[in-house]
């Protein structure tokens, strides 16, 4: 059981969670991650790396297939927002070559990547999300009271909390309007912060949900923050679940307000704060390397411990310029990334 990591980058929890889980389940077999930078700190700790294009090059697939025939892959887990149209698109037939492909279908990626549809959808079906507008929309909705200051601006595709700005002001909605690229605007939700980690099988059933509060948030990413055994957050996820088919990990960001918990965005993929999730007992790396073994895995919604703290840390790789490389396939040197 031969497991590949795309986009290895900083995922270095997550390359020792799969590894463990091999361990755990007494399977032989490598993590392997492919990225195309090799200094990225994953590239240092998986079993190998390859160096791959960028997902939008025509040559991405031909070598992640080649890849994977090399080293007899049985489990691909793609972890950046960039792939997952494609490889969602490419499940079926992996799948015939004998390899899971731990990702939701396109549409349901292409859904997810687009914040405002997101949104829309999931308010038309009745789950509590955001109210969101284009710039288009904005000045009718001000002008029916609709959208009142303060608002949230941010890409309409972006992630990590890129260009995502509180207006507070007229003066600022004016100037993020031209400023954040391809904006949505939401309704501003102020109360307390939430990722709804879940994982869902190749029916769309959720196996495992795990609310996290984030207490402290770092260009995105979880700093510190705590699992939260909460019936609202759990049934907000299964909801969402029901709403759009899911496979393999997503993580549904949320927040209060007035009691309720209301989605903002989710991305069907693995969060940064997974390590919090799998220290608390839900280990969605354990159970995708079953799944991918052909073994059944019975739901465990709630089981997890509660009020569990994460409180992270910067770490560092310090590598020779001669260790500069990745170690699978071809071998650019620092010099010839730079």
């Amino acid at each position: 059981m031969n497991i590949l990591l795309t986009a290895g980058s900083r995922r270095v929890p997550l390359v020792q969670a799969f590894r463990q889980a091999l361990r755990s389940l007494r399977m032989p077999g490598a993590v392997i991650v492919t990225d195309v930078n090799p200094l990225s700190p994953a590239v240092h700790v998986a079993d190998r790396a390859y160096h791959v294009p960028m997902s939008s090059d025509p040559d991405f697939l031909p070598e992640l297939r080649g890849i994977c025939e090399t080293e007899r892959i049985g489990l691909i887990v793609p972890t950046i927002d960039d792939e997952l149209p494609l490889m969602g698109r490419e499940r079926a037939q992996f799948a015939a070559e004998g390899i899971l492909v731990a990702a939701s279908s396109e549409s349901t990626a292409l859904l997810c990547n687009d914040k405002y549809e997101t949104c829309r959808h999931l308010t038309a079906v009745g789950v509590p999300a955001a109210t969101s507008w284009l710039p288009g929309e904005l000045p009718a909705a001000l002008l029916a009271s609709e959208a009142t200051l303060p608002l949230f601006i941010k890409p309409r595709g972006g992630r990590g909390a890129v260009s995502a700005f509180p207006v507070r002001t007229a003066e600022e909605l004016a100037f993020f309007l031209s400023y954040v690229p391809d904006p949505v605007i939401q309704e501003y939700l102020d109360g307390p912060e939430f990722t709804l980690d879940v994982l869902c099988d190749s029916t769309g059933t959720p196996l495992s949900i795990v609310p996290r509060e984030r207490v402290v948030i770092r260009a995105g990413v979880i700093d510190r923050g705590r699992t939260v055994n909460d019936y609202r957050l759990i049934q907000l996820a299964q909801d969402v679940c029901k709403a759009i088919p899911f496979n393999g990990p997503i993580n549904i960001q949320c927040r209060i307000r007035g009691g309720q918990p209301v989605v903002f965005e989710i991305n069907p993929r693995f969060s940064g704060g997974i390590p919090l999730t799998i220290q608390a007992g839900a280990d969605f790396p354990r159970m995708l390397v079953k799944l991918a073994a052909g073994q059944r895995v019975m739901p465990a919604i709630g089981q997890f411990r509660s009020d569990l703290w994460m409180t992270s840390f910067e770490s560092s790789f310090f590598l020779d310029a001669s260790r500069v490389r990745f170690n699978g396939g071809s071998e650019p040197l620092l010099e010839e990334v730079a």
